[in-house]
């Protein structure tokens, strides 16, 4: 009974750090959208995507504070969330959303960092982009279009991706009646660049790539990764879907500045050999990390 009670003490140590990291950057990242919106993209008539260019319109067409409705809009959604994702989802979500619409409330009586919409644009996309990424890898979300898609694409033959795109360009489109088709342009922008921005800060810089090869020379091939390379190797058997033989494939998994090598390692051991490269999103446990090569 002790050693349970000692062990479960020892666990939840080992998981508020994790706990106040993850609210850390929660806070970080509703912090930057919320810079992102009221400096830089709502006072230069540029919307994003998703709920909160439904809220730069209904603001602009009500006068209402946007973070009225960035909150009020959204809270259908959580419920949503709750139901299909779980309860520290929705949690997570709740904590970030309250946040990003206090933000927004506090800055809005600051003047806009520029009035020129272009670098207002761009800049507003770079921002929200990071902020939204950061609120995502720290499981939670700032926009309920994203889970009101998980929920069409389970009834309709769509992707997640689709049906998010769908929305948005309804809603960036809807900026052009209201704001003029200039402003809708420069949504397109800040959108991209924030899509854009949203990925990297979740997959990070250190992008990982998994490696298939098959070649004649399978051991050769992956004791010469192994060695020169330092990543670790694992050997699957493969059987030939036109010749029926036995097949040793190589899989492995490197980050992108390591591509280029690992392709010279392999059209220097065998010239014929198949290689496969592809994109990886997350990578846990294992031997991902490096082997020092001397």
């Amino acid at each position: 009974m002790q050693a349970g009670l000692k062990n479960a003490k020892q666990h939840s140590k080992l998981k508020l750090p994790k706990l106040v990291m993850r609210a850390f950057f929660i806070v970080l990242g509703a912090a930057l959208v919320s810079v992102g919106l009221e400096n830089f993209l709502v006072p230069n008539k540029i919307i994003d995507g998703g709920i909160v260019g439904i809220s730069i319109i209904s603001s602009h067409l009500s006068g209402i504070p946007i973070g009225v409705f960035l909150l009020l809009l959204n809270l259908p959604f959580l419920f949503i969330g709750y139901k299909q994702i779980g309860k520290t989802f929705a949690l997570s979500t709740l904590f970030a959303v309250a946040l990003m619409s206090l933000g927004t409330w506090l800055l809005h009586p600051v003047p806009p960092l520029t009035n020129d919409p272009l670098l207002a644009a761009v800049f507003g996309g770079i921002i929200v982009g990071i902020g939204v990424g950061m609120v995502i890898r720290s499981g939670g979300s700032l926009d309920g279009t994203e889970i009101l898609a998980i929920v069409f694409s389970k009834k309709m033959p769509f992707s997640v991706g689709e049906v998010v795109m769908f929305f948005n360009l309804f809603i960036l489109s809807s900026a052009g009646f209201v704001f003029g088709w200039d402003h809708a342009m420069y949504s397109l922008i800040a959108y991209y660049i924030a899509f854009k921005l949203i990925d990297i800060t979740i997959e990070g810089f250190d992008e990982s790539k998994s490696v298939w090869i098959i070649s004649e020379n399978s051991r050769e091939l992956g004791d010469a990764i192994m060695n020169r390379l330092g990543r670790g190797v694992t050997y699957l058997q493969g059987e030939g879907g036109f010749t029926g033989g036995n097949k040793l494939v190589i899989f492995c998994v490197i980050n992108r500045l390591e591509e280029a090598k690992l392709k010279s390692i392999v059209e220097e051991t065998d010239e014929a050999a198949f290689l496969a490269v592809g994109n990886i999103h997350d990578v846990q446990g294992g031997r991902f990390k490096k082997k020092d090569i001397h």
